[in-house]
């Protein structure tokens, strides 16, 4: 073990006065957080984090932390009449008084965050150990998001401000001088943050860019000059949000970056960002499909159309459990995620666990049915190592050798539905299979209202469809999608079953694979991007081409 690299087990004792670290979130996006930020987390007992950053932080907590409610006190509130629960400091001292580990999750960077920096006072105050565990900064995370380097090659002097607290003092010194200027703004105010610099002597044509929602798939830059932001912001359309105070990071200064920005913006340019896509499957089965989806840009929306029931008549199933553990099979085949969970409830039943699988050789369609057998605790023997389906699973299955086989029979747990493709191929390579119901598949139930909405109402920008059975039962709970959405269908079957429901397929995946579908759906966003820049049109999703959908945008 390198001792110079801290590990979970700086974590593992709790003082009896409790102990507090601030952490960093970072600007928004959660692949930001730090190895250390991550440990922390697992360890804490309470998570306190601003409501900017919870979802950010909460899914590394473990399960059963407690989070409290934090409302930050402000006049706005106050004169609306909003109670004020507490305020951070109370909640982390009461928490540590009593002995707990305290995660305290800010914005960017706790070094950086005034109300941190007491809070660690207090800390000290009362002798409560803590720790702080730095983010990255929204000021410098944020403008390398939206392709603007703070310092090119003539390293000129780089300051930050922040409008809400800056003096006429702080004006006039970065107004006088000629570096980078950093602006923490909100959308309401950095028009009237540009006019204090030009006030100040700062030229109106000097170069300025502003990005709202930083390192998010909401973000959004404009290039401008101090002269002409509010004038781009009213020709734009770009409006206050019905909250008001929306956060936004602006860079002024004439290195030159802001002007290759279109050239640099490499998070804004990938090929589905900002889109929101709809995966007709649970969170479960489409977590590494959402990931890849999140990889190029989009924002990804699970809703699951079919849900798993128990089979009808259990016995086939119980039976076949038995001779699983009596030495009937050679092999046992799972061709889905769901078929993992039916055999593992049902060894949970019988009081069994992963070595009742000793001597027997087990096979997954693909990498998520095997990861998990994996966290079952079963190393598959087999897995595609081509296209993972059926298909693909037969091309690599050895046929039956009754000199190296003892036994010639598979046991193959399946759902209700589910094709002949694998049990044909299995029996022509000299395979005895038992097919057994393991589950059923029903319809689920509707989604919830808005998400209903958002789907008749061409509020997603695509649709990824990886079965008939999904357009059917999607159609089925929720309508049929708009006719601006792409539709993005897995192969012909599911292809043709769209079209019988009034779709058009927009995207065809060249092979049955959710991740080769989510690539070419990708393919698709990509080359729409390129033709809408060819032709001199404004980039936009297909979302926001509905009608009225541009005047409703408020950015």
């Amino acid at each position: 073990m390198n001792p110079s690299r801290p590990t979970t087990s700086a974590f593992a004792a709790v003082p009896a006065h409790g102990h507090v670290t601030f952490l960093g979130a970072g600007p928004g996006d959660p692949g930001l957080l730090t190895l250390r930020a991550v440990e922390a987390l697992a360890a804490a007992d309470v998570l306190i984090a601003e409501p900017e950053v919870l979802d950010v932080v909460r899914t590394h907590a473990r399960t059963g932390v407690d989070t409290p409610q934090l409302t930050v006190a402000d006049e706005k509130s106050a004169a609306a009449g909003v109670p004020v629960i507490r305020d951070a400091a109370n909640l982390v001292m009461e928490a540590a008084r009593s002995g707990r580990r305290v995660v305290r999750a800010v914005t960017g960077d706790p070094g950086l965050d005034g109300n941190a920096a007491e809070e660690m006072l207090a800390c000290a105050n009362e002798g409560i150990p803590f720790e702080v565990v730095p983010g990255v900064a929204n000021v410098v995370g944020v403008p390398a998001y939206a392709g603007v380097p703070l310092r090119g090659r003539s390293g000129a002097d780089v300051r930050f401000v922040d409008a809400k607290n800056a003096s006429a003092r702080c004006w006039s010194e970065v107004g006088a001088s000629d570096g980078i200027v950093v602006v923490s703004a909100t959308l309401e105010t950095v028009a009237a943050a540009a006019a204090e610099l030009v006030s100040a002597g700062r030229k109106p044509d000097t170069g300025l860019t502003v990005t709202v929602g930083g390192t998010t798939t909401r973000q959004r830059t404009w290039n401008a000059t101090l002269g002409t932001i509010a004038q781009v912001f009213k020709q734009g359309k770009v409006l206050p949000s019905p909250e008001g105070g929306r956060p936004v990071i602006a860079v002024v200064g004439e290195h030159g970056a802001a002007a290759r920005r279109e050239e640099m913006a490499w998070f804004e340019s990938k090929p589905l960002f900002g889109w929101r896509v709809l995966v007709p499957r649970t969170k479960e089965q489409a977590a590494s499909l959402s990931d890849q989806l999140r990889s190029y840009g989009a924002v990804p929306h699970e809703v699951p159309t079919i849900a798993v029931e128990p089979p009808r008549t259990p016995q086939q199933m119980e039976r076949a459990v038995k001779g699983l553990v009596t030495g009937r099979y050679e092999w046992i085949a799972f061709t889905s995620v769901n078929a993992v969970k039916a055999v593992r409830e049902k060894f949970e039943e019988y009081g069994l666990d992963a070595r009742a699988f000793a001597g027997i050789k087990v096979a997954a369609v693909g990498e998520q049915t095997a990861a998990a057998l994996v966290e079952f605790g079963v190393k598959p023997d087999l897995v595609p190592s081509g296209e993972q389906s059926a298909a693909g699973l037969l091309e690599d299955w050895p046929p039956y050798d009754p000199v190296f086989d003892p036994i010639d029979r598979v046991f193959l747990p399946r759902a209700d539905i589910a094709t002949e493709t694998l049990v044909a191929g299995l029996i022509e390579l000299g395979w005895e299979v038992d097919d057994v119901t393991a589950y059923r598949t029903v319809r689920a139930s509707p989604p919830p209202a808005d998400t209903r909405e958002a789907i008749k109402g061409g509020g997603f920008d695509a649709v990824m469809f990886t079965s008939s059975s999904t357009v059917r039962n999607l159609v089925g709970i929720a309508g049929k999608p708009h006719n601006v959405t792409v539709i993005a269908c897995i192969g012909p079957a599911t292809a043709k079953t769209a079209e019988e429901h009034g779709l058009r397929v927009d995207v065809l995946s060249p092979e049955p694979s959710v991740s080769k579908l989510a690539e070419a759906l990708a393919e698709y966003g990509a080359a729409r991007r390129d033709a809408a820049k060819e032709a001199g049109e404004v980039v936009c999703r297909p979302s926001e081409r509905r009608p009225g959908a541009r005047r409703r945008r408020t950015t």
